[in-house]
């Protein structure tokens, strides 16, 4: 809790306030401690107190007992004495509810969380796939080839799609990239599917979470950039909860999730220095689970965020067992620790005591190394810096107990929450739009239209909303990539310049007149240039008349409005 804007977080044994400065939050933290030691209960009160403090908050529940927050804390005996004993009656302590945003990346227990693979990155999705260093180079060259060919990488199936053109294309595509083995192509392949199977794929697609969303101050400049956003500011600070009780049984996508949010804050959030107080909190609970199997790349790229991130305004926050969990690396950068009970029986463990102990700045009225081991629970030893970023000596302290409810809801209470969130309508529902399987696909289908009459084109243009993108369409009213080195693999409609050469080689073409002028290629241009036009603007005025029903109204006047205008150009340009 809050007290003269100090995060009031402990009492020391002799009686005196342990205070973690607000401006100093951001120089990451450690709860480290046993099973059952209270580390569960340090978090909420941490998150509390930020809460209170108007920043965000973002924190995993994996055991389901973080979702009390958005319930008033419950009176008991127990609560009456810890109260009366830390005197928090006078200091202004109320049982209170939080506000809450419940999220899930399967979409069972809170609003889904999903972002695109293209966002994701070959590095972190290398991670989640289990890849080899070889298929992981593959894996980077696949996406060389989407960046320099526009195509667009939203969901599992455009993954699948590339992988298959890379493979269709081996040949071509070597003499530029160097050897790509069709054993791990499928070797990649396999991985992608076996995520799909494990329901990894749900995590992959639009809309994908944009963190201005989660960030308060920060929405202000996409509102700038005239991007859209959800106003989520309150009083409290919003503590986003992500449900991981599933999430958990894959450890992989688990860590490599957090790991690309924690990547992504880094590259939106501005510099702001050394803040009054944090932008925005981030508690990494199991953080063993990101450090198995790293690899020495991404080891390299989270120790960089992490040491970076402090001056965008973020705190990080790792929940573990052991301090030994994260590497030294790492654990030199968490300078806010609350280290609870170690039980040392073995010369490992009493190994790792001695280093948890170490770590701390001594305090010549006792033995931290015994401390550690004699803690009940609900007692730390803990040490934070203080206003000149100093760190404190270690202190032995009891934590004080949350103002919200400890322990899970019912199913009731949660869907309430999760209906009641301003950002559902955002991200319920998910959008399948026009990206690199459809164009891939549509280069492998059989038959364009002839003089760029595309029978696909209306199905087309309805299903995609008419956003500003990088599709055009070539002379043959095909649609394409712009800068597209593989445009010509799209097939040319018969007729064309590039059919009669083909037909030339084989056989004489015949010369009977078609007993009406032939289109050039700048008429046929011009026309699908002009026909995209009027159904680009028919969409706009369409949308602007339907927007007075809401989302659905516009998207079916854009939709009507796009049909208008094309038939209309149609109608006054027809072909002579």
């Amino acid at each position: 809790m809050l007290r003269d804007n100090k995060i009031w977080i402990a009492q020391s044994f002799d009686g005196r306030n342990l205070f973690l400065e607000p401006k100093m939050a951001n120089r990451h933290g450690l709860i480290a401690g046993a099973t059952g030691t209270g580390k569960t209960i340090t978090l909420k009160v941490l998150a509390e107190s930020f809460s209170e403090m108007g920043v965000p908050v973002f924190l995993a529940d994996v055991k389901g007992d973080l979702a009390g927050m958005c319930c008033p804390g419950e009176d008991s005996e127990n609560m009456q004495k810890r109260i009366e004993k830390f005197g928090l009656a006078e200091a202004g302590f109320h049982y209170h509810r939080f506000p809450v945003t419940f999220w899930d990346i399967f979409g069972k227990k809170g609003i889904q969380l999903r972002t695109t693979v293209s966002e994701m990155g070959p590095l972190l999705l290398s991670r989640i796939l289990n890849l080899n260093e070889l298929q992981s180079s593959i894996l980077t060259i696949a996406f060389r080839i989407a960046d320099e060919n526009g195509l667009i990488l939203t969901d599992t199936k455009d993954l699948k799609a590339l992988l298959q053109f890379i493979d269709e294309n081996r040949e071509e595509l070597e003499a530029e990239y160097g050897k790509l083995s069709p054993v791990s192509i499928s070797a990649i392949l396999r991985a992608v599917v076996t995520l799909e199977i494990d329901g990894g794929d749900s995590f992959f697609g639009e809309p994908a979470l944009d963190i201005r969303d989660w960030v308060g101050e920060a929405l202000k400049s996409g509102e700038e950039a005239g991007e859209e956003s959800v106003d989520c500011s309150d009083a409290l600070g919003m503590i986003h909860i992500l449900d991981s009780s599933s999430l958990i049984n894959n450890g992989r996508l688990y860590s490599t999730f957090l790991l690309w949010f924690l990547s992504e804050l880094f590259e939106t959030m501005p510099e702001v220095g050394d803040p009054d107080k944090p932008k925005m909190v981030f508690f990494f609970d199991e953080a063993h689970l990101l450090f198995n199997g790293i690899s020495d790349a991404l080891l390299e790229k989270l120790t960089q965020v992490v040491r970076l991130i402090r001056s965008k305004g973020v705190g990080v926050y790792f929940i573990t067992q052991n301090p030994r969990d994260i590497p030294d690396v790492v654990l030199a950068q968490l300078q806010n620790k609350i280290q609870h009970a170690l039980h040392a029986y073995t010369p490992a463990e009493q190994k790792a005591v001695k280093a948890a102990a170490e770590s701390f700045r001594i305090n010549p009225a006792f033995s931290t190394f015994d401390a550690i081991q004699e803690l009940g629970t609900g007692q730390a030893v803990v040490s934070f810096p203080d206003e000149k970023g100093v760190p404190s000596v270690v202190e032995q302290a009891n934590i004080l107990p949350p103002e919200s409810k400890m322990g899970t809801i019912d199913e009731e209470t949660r869907t309430a929450e999760i209906e009641a969130s301003p950002l559902r309508g955002k991200y319920a529902e998910s959008v399948d739009s026009f990206s690199a399987y459809e164009f891939l696909m549509r280069r492998g289908a059989d038959g364009a239209a002839e003089n760029c009459e595309n029978p696909e084109e209306d199905a087309y243009e309805e299903e995609y909303d008419g956003e500003e993108g990088d599709e055009t369409r070539d002379e043959y009213g095909n649609y394409t990539f712009a800068g597209s080195k593989y445009a010509d693999k799209v097939k040319k409609p018969k007729g064309s310049e590039d059919d009669e050469d083909r037909k030339s080689a084989g056989r004489k073409t015949s010369s009977k007149p078609s007993g009406r002028r032939k289109q050039t290629a700048a008429e046929k241009a011009a026309k699908a240039t002009g026909k995209s036009m009027a159904g680009s603007l028919g969409r706009e005025v369409g949308k602007a008349a339907g927007s007075v029903l809401g989302k659905t109204g516009k998207r079916i006047g854009g939709n009507f409005g796009a049909a208008l205008g094309r038939g209309l150009f149609s109608t006054l340009f027809s072909r002579n």
